[in-house]
């Protein structure tokens, strides 16, 4: 069945259109990990899932394989893992598909309002339980495979990660979803915009600000301290020279700078992404023993999800939002994947133009560039989904992936944060060692 035939299916389904907005707002996992609403249609592919825009749904699926994939494999397959500092491997997707895909639910949930302080007040409440649940996930409390104990010291909790990174970027752009959206009709791409356009004016604002910080602030000389937990010797101190300004390296950048002074870097990951490079691994891009000549910073703590990069992601989930009023407003199949790939491209051509002129995409410091690629990989795959599900009704060969969007915050609190496994290697054969993991050559 050709798009022409689908798009004129679609005319029949004005009247669903008329009554999307009796479609309830899903709750906190349906609006940020889990299923979203679309504006109603069955769609003239042949989409039977009354109200639901099946493509967000797989895309959220792929996106959760993929981070299943890496995770498992990346120790394996080092290429796929996520890159050392500067460059894009498949790893470095996940987080801003998972925001670009909160974005476009955010529009979808608040297509419609009674009550915007009705609705103000449920994504705070949203936004505070997965933040809790991203301090208990990652910040220390489980010790892993192959360690039966758990519970962490507050003064070493880890505060920033995938999930307090979403919840941020979730609860930003729900406010200005809420709050930050004209009366206008939209007809065209530049009604669109007009109606939206102080959502845009954050854009602005939020991206100045980034290249203000990063490339503004002074980073002087700093120094950290590790502790033998094997040894009662005192903390050994690093010195990491800097003086500089504008510095995008591992050593001086703002993003780390910014984190240490303000969460303090007992409070930061401690296995930072470059100790993978080649000055601080003989095993790079893998883990492992430290050069004779390894730079001074090479162990120090850093944060993926820093405060500063944070604002980047930020702006991955306003641009999802967007795409999701292209949703909302145009009902036509053509006039939706052309509003959706010609920006796309914009942004890949923009953020592989800007890496190539030495501003580098790079996934810990959550560049401009790094930005503009990924929401346009983003956009890109999505219009494809879309097309291939929702307008040509090719569910079946994306059965799985549909499933596991529809519960994809449940498998990343199960498989990705390790809570099935460390559930199940507490049944063990006379010794903890001898586990359903070790058996298969998990952890061994």
């Amino acid at each position: 069945m050709g798009m022409n035939e689908a798009v004129k299916r679609d005319e029949d389904q004005r009247v669903i259109d008329a009554n999307a907005s009796e479609i309830p707002s899903p709750d906190v996992e349906s609006s940020l990990l889990d299923s979203s609403r679309s504006d109603g249609r069955k769609g003239g592919g042949g989409n039977s899932s009354k109200g639901r825009l099946v493509s967000l749904d797989v895309f959220r699926g792929l996106t959760v394989g993929i981070m299943i994939l890496v995770d498992n494999a990346g120790g394996i397959f080092p290429a796929i893992n996520h890159s050392p500092w500067d460059g894009l491997t498949l790893a470095d997707f996940v987080m801003p598909f998972f925001l670009f895909m909160v974005g476009v639910s955010l529009a979808l949930v608040y297509k419609n309002l009674s009550c915007s302080y009705l609705a103000t007040k449920k994504a705070v409440l949203r936004a505070l339980k997965l933040l809790v649940l991203g301090l208990f996930l990652q910040g220390g409390y489980l010790h892993g495979l192959n360690n039966l104990t758990y519970g962490v010291d507050i003064e070493q909790i880890r505060l920033e990660g995938i999930l307090q990174r979403i919840a941020v970027a979730y609860f930003l752009a729900a406010v200005c979803e809420i709050w930050l959206k004209g009366d206008k009709n939209v007809k065209s791409g530049s009604s669109l915009f007009k109606k939206y356009q102080y959502q845009w004016a954050v854009v602005l604002v939020l991206t100045v600000a980034y290249f203000s910080f990063l490339y503004g602030l002074y980073v002087p000389d700093w120094e950290y301290s590790i502790s033998s937990e094997k040894s009662s010797s005192p903390p050994k101190i690093f010195k990491v020279k800097c003086g500089v300004r504008g510095d995008i390296g591992p050593a001086c950048n703002a993003v780390g700078m910014i984190d240490r002074n303000i969460l303090g870097i007992q409070h930061l990951y401690k296995r930072p992404i470059y100790a993978r490079m080649k000055q601080c691994s003989i095993n790079s891009p893998d883990y492992g023993p430290l050069p004779a000549d390894a730079p001074s910073w090479c162990q120090a703590p850093f944060d993926p999800e820093g405060l500063l990069s944070s604002v980047m992601a930020i702006v991955t989930c306003l641009v999802g939002l967007h795409y999701g009023h292209i949703i909302v407003h145009f009902k036509d199949h053509k006039d939706r994947i052309l509003q959706w790939v010609v920006p796309s491209s914009g942004l890949l051509v923009l953020g592989f133009a800007l890496d190539f002129s030495g501003m580098h995409v790079n996934k810990a410091l959550y560049t401009f560039s790094y930005m503009c690629v990924t929401a346009g990989a983003a956009g890109i795959l999505f219009s494809g989904l879309y097309l291939m599900v929702d307008v040509y009704g090719y569910r079946r060969p994306a059965f799985v992936m549909e499933w596991m969007g529809k519960h994809a915050l449940m498998i990343y609190i199960l498989a990705a944060c390790n809570i099935l496994p460390v559930f199940l290697q507490g049944f063990y054969w006379r010794r903890p060692q001898n586990n359903i993991f070790r058996l298969i050559g998990i952890g061994a």
